[in-house]
């Protein structure tokens, strides 16, 4: 315990030294970043925040009146640059894009999963990130390949209206999020490996998806460098997890290797042709600056589709469902559409979706009043610039909070109030919600160079899922569980009490 405290103390002191002469040096603020609130000594508004017991959104929600639509925090040795007018997003993402696509360094845990930053999300604004980039979309979303996987998607939610069936035949409800969360990791498992694989196993990547994004969110000695040595047990956690990662998902890369060299034809495990799978594309990849990616960075590619496609996809249906639970006119006027399109026993293509305007208005009013995040990804400048009249260093985290302009008075007619029909012939008509086009008044996926790759194929899902839910059941409350719209902030913003729905047949 004696050599502890000394670590500490030593620590402590050359923390201080180093804090000091960057005071000096930087001359206070003369960076002239924007204003924000007074800080402690040494660690700024670090423990300010932590002391409110609080989930830190809504420290930035009282902030915003008092500092305005950009102001900066000092969290312990990370400076925080807060941007949440519609106006200065847009132009940092849109028009100055290329100058605020990077990312800040990552923590040592967020390292162990990324492999030093080998992820799409992850990577620095430069040749890796494009390639890797580049890969994604030509090999997961482009048009081609979304056709090509449809029979997954048909597969998958023919397996998926027979588990919502028996699972509310059993309990006398469904868990929307459960069920949802593993019918998405099967259609990714089968896109992303080309391979029928138990469910066991599918529970599994899942799983281990979960916990890796639990452990790389924020923690203390993000803040506090100096704090890592008491930490130790975390990072041991966090690699005893990526063991568990790499474990699960190892096999299914060496057999996918294996069946794309030999050239094999589609069997029992191995259901997709060579080519057709995302890994397939992986294997010959040159990474600038790496080479051939080796079995660590696979599994990081492999991993931030699971990590970006499950949560994302469930939460948004989740809530989706929350509303027509709470809302019968709304789901019957759905109803009607989807009846009116495919018919009542019609089976539902993805070409069928594409013409469902009161659903697509359905799922946009979710994504307005239930954004999955209220930030994107901590955004850094490749150079030092302006915005909104301040000096923004390249050292900074700037985190573009999304949730004001959904709540804006001034932008939206009743913003509290879940009304799809606002897409359709009032304040929400022409909305792009990728923010290249007119106005931003909501921006659920980011926007710019760092725009979330996989948002067609994750609303391809929530769409598709939707209409075939809703043609064959229609979902009511239950007595025993009363559905509450109280959030929990976890990777995505979801429900705190998962929703539970009873299931009548159409």
């Amino acid at each position: 315990m004696e050599l502890r405290d000394l670590l500490v103390f030593g620590l402590s002191f050359v923390f201080i030294i180093l804090w000091c002469r960057r005071c000096f040096v930087s001359g206070g603020n003369a960076r002239k970043l924007p204003p924000g609130p007074p800080g402690w000594p040494l660690v700024g508004n670090l423990f300010q925040i932590m002391l409110q017991g609080r989930h830190f959104i809504f420290s930035i929600r009282d902030l915003r009146p008092k500092y305005g639509p950009i102001f900066t925090m000092q969290m312990g040795q990370r400076t925080l640059v807060i941007v949440t007018s519609p106006e200065l997003i847009h132009e940092a993402l849109i028009q100055k894009g290329t100058i605020f696509a990077s990312r800040p360094p990552d923590s040592p845990i967020r390292l162990v999963f990324s492999v030093g930053k080998c992820a799409v999300n992850s990577a620095e604004y430069g040749p890796l990130w494009r390639t890797l980039r580049r890969n994604f979309v030509t090999e997961l979303i482009s048009p081609v390949r979304v056709k090509q996987c449809s029979w997954i998607r048909d597969w998958a939610l023919e397996n998926h209206m027979k588990r919502l069936q028996n699972e509310a035949s059993e309990k006398g409800f469904v868990d929307v999020m459960d069920i949802c969360r593993f019918t998405v990791c099967s259609i990714l498992v089968y896109i992303c490996f080309g391979a029928k694989i138990p469910d066991e196993w599918i529970k599994d990547i899942d799983s281990v998806t979960k916990d890796v994004m639990l452990i790389t969110m924020p923690h203390l000695p993000d803040f506090l460098p100096i704090l890592t040595p008491l930490f130790r047990k975390q990072m041991k956690r966090a690699k005893e997890l990526r063991k568990t990662q790499m474990e699960c998902m190892v096999p299914l890369i060496r057999k996918r290797r294996a069946f794309v060299e030999k050239r094999e034809s589609p069997n029992e495990e191995m259901v997709s042709p060579v080519g057709a799978a995302y890994v397939d594309s992986l294997f010959s990849l040159q990474a600038p600056g790496r080479g051939h990616l080796g079995e660590e960075e696979l599994v990081t590619v492999c991993s931030e589709l699971f990590v970006a496609g499950i949560d994302t996809t469930t939460s948004v249906l989740q809530w989706i469902f929350y509303e027509l639970v709470v809302n019968q006119d709304i789901q019957e006027k759905l109803y009607k559409e989807v009846v009116d399109c495919a018919g009542k026993d019609g089976f539902i293509t993805e070409e069928q979706v594409d013409k469902m305007k009161y659903l697509h208005a359905i799922v946009k009013e979710t994504l307005r009043v239930h954004s999955p995040a209220h930030f994107t990804l901590s955004h850094a400048a490749t150079e030092e610039t302006e915005l909104g009249g301040y000096k923004i260093p390249t050292d900074v985290y700037v985190e573009f909070y999304l949730e004001w302009m959904t709540e804006d008075p001034s932008m939206w007619k009743d913003p509290s109030v879940f009304r799809p029909e606002r897409f359709l012939d009032g304040d929400g008509v022409d909305v792009d919600v990728t923010g290249t086009k007119g106005v931003l008044k909501m921006l659920p996926f980011g926007a710019g160079r760092r725009t979330c790759p996989g948002l067609s194929l994750g609303l391809l899902h929530v769409n598709l899922m939707l209409a075939r839910m809703v043609q064959a059941f229609k979902w009511v409350p239950v007595p025993s569980f009363p559905p509450d719209p109280a959030e929990a902030f976890a990777f995505t913003v979801v429900m705190k009490n998962p929703l539970k729905a009873a299931l009548l047949g159409r």
